[in-house]
């Protein structure tokens, strides 16, 4: 669970919260309004989220790119005639 301090007390504690993310193991979210704006993270803890995005990223990548292309059915040109050709994506006339 992270540790939520306001803006203007963080301003005045900056050294004392760095200490708690860095040696404490905390998680420090500043906000303004009671509103989260940031959130203060061992450098350990964003290496770990940017190598988790990564992750995130290449397995969606690599589902994407197994994705191809669908023929219609047989027969399906035939049924809807020249309109499934040369009608447009969302146009709603027809």
């Amino acid at each position: 669970m992270a540790y939520e301090i306001p803006v203007t007390q963080a301003r005045a504690e900056l050294a004392d919260l760095i200490n708690r993310v860095v040696y404490g193991g905390e998680r420090v979210v500043v906000t303004r309004h009671g509103k989260p704006l940031v959130a203060l993270v061992s450098a350990a803890d964003l290496e770990r989220l940017e190598s988790a995005g990564q992750e995130t990223e290449e397995q969606v990548i690599s589902s994407v790119s197994t994705v191809r292309t669908l023929t219609s059915a047989p027969g399906e040109q035939g049924r809807f005639g020249i309109a499934a050709k040369h009608r447009q994506p969302g146009d709603s006339s027809g």
